[in-house]
């Protein structure tokens, strides 16, 4: 199974810890990065010749930021090239604010997409402020009933912890609050401080308070249990959903298999190729008008970097790594390979090792970065 993701780097405003590829949409040259798009995409496609397809996700940025127009003229060239019919998976992220908008929520559910992913990050007003977005808890509570009304079923939503000023009794709140709006799928990620934001730039001047250790690790813990309690499933590190509703798409990532990155920094995979594409929106258009694809370089793995990268994927999945599986994808014997690291890490409580694969604990997910540090073989 393939997946595509397909990157929209505008957005309306700029949240304080996003590092990913994205510029503020006004004065973009939005409509033409759109043609470009289609374009690569049906390059891509054409020098690939897959035709096992089986997710799309439209990423970003903020793709709901684009206007109605911008919208059918994306989703209407994407029906055009793909068969939606035998997509399995056809998401798009979508800011709350964007989803008060009928008009373009109809327009997504007309051009065949079925799942949202929503960026909540929380339901606190005062944290909401904090951490730049421009959104409010009601803007989330209407967004997803708008979507429900619509005729959505599978939504997500995307929270945050480890958030400046943030308590625990408030991240209940937000577990509570996203359980009464019967949506299918939450993304609970921790704040990480990424280079190059305004968070990180905060840090360095010593202005930016953040939850100790502890308060981190009993957020996180409580998400886990009363999620579970409530009949959901966690399937990845990050990732809770009830049966049935887990992300397609992302799987195809932490299972380490096939996709294509169309969009300025989008990146792909190919067996044992990285691509990744240029970021600078007029460079990735200069190539394209120019019938060039707009690559910025390719990355051949090396055996090393491939086993390193099928054992840090793998683990993040709760099912984790099927040691024979892997072992034969990559013709060489991992359990073998990694046996002492393998009976360190059991022995320290932090994977388990049952039914040849090797899966993370609770304790283990606590500290994954430093359990996956142990399967780098430089």
């Amino acid at each position: 199974m393939i997946g595509v993701y397909i990157h929209i780097p505008f957005c309306d405003h700029i949240c304080y810890y996003c590092d990913f590829p994205k510029v503020l949409k006004i004065g973009q040259p939005v409509d033409l990065y759109l043609k470009c798009l289609l374009k690569e995409i049906k390059k891509g496609l054409k020098i690939r010749c897959q035709k096992d397809i089986k997710s799309i996700y439209i990423g970003g940025g903020t793709p709901s930021a684009l206007s109605e127009g911008q919208l059918i003229y994306l989703l209407d060239g994407l029906n055009q090239i793909f068969d939606i019919s035998q997509i399995q998976d056809f998401t798009i992220e979508t800011n709350p604010n964007d989803l008060q908008n009928y008009d373009k929520l109809q327009i997504m559910y007309r051009y065949g997409i079925r799942r949202l992913s929503i960026g909540a990050q929380s339901f606190s007003n005062n944290t909401l402020k904090r951490i730049g977005r421009n959104h409010d808890c009601n803007s989330i509570i209407q967004a997803v009933h708008n979507a429900q009304k619509i005729g959505f079923k599978n939504i997500s939503l995307d929270l945050m912890f480890r958030l400046p000023g943030q308590s625990f009794e408030e991240f209940k709140e937000n577990i509570s609050q996203a359980l009464k709006l019967n949506v299918t799928h939450l993304s609970i990620y921790s704040l990480i401080l990424e280079q190059h934001t305004v968070f990180h730039n905060l840090l360095l001047e010593h202005r930016l308070v953040l939850p100790t250790p502890e308060n981190d690790r009993q957020m996180y813990s409580y998400a886990m249990k009363v999620l579970k309690q409530n009949g959901w499933h966690q399937y990845e590190i990050s990732n809770f959903c009830f049966a049935n509703h887990e992300s397609l798409h992302n799987k195809i990532y932490w299972h380490n298999d096939d996709y294509y990155g169309f969009g300025a920094g989008a990146h792909a995979h190919f067996g044992n190729v990285r691509i990744q594409n240029k970021q600078v929106i007029n460079d990735y258009i200069h190539d394209l008008e120019n019938d060039e694809m707009p690559i910025l370089k390719n990355h051949f793995l090396t055996l090393q970097e491939q086993i390193e990268e099928e054992m840090f994927l793998r683990l993040r999945l709760n099912q984790g790594v099927d040691l024979k599986k892997s072992s034969q994808k990559l013709r060489i014997d991992l359990l073998q390979l990694y046996q002492k690291q393998i009976k360190k890490l059991i022995a320290e409580g932090l994977i388990e090792y049952k039914n040849e694969r090797i899966f993370l604990t609770e304790n283990g997910r606590y500290i994954a970065n430093d359990v996956f540090s142990e399967f780098l073989l430089g």
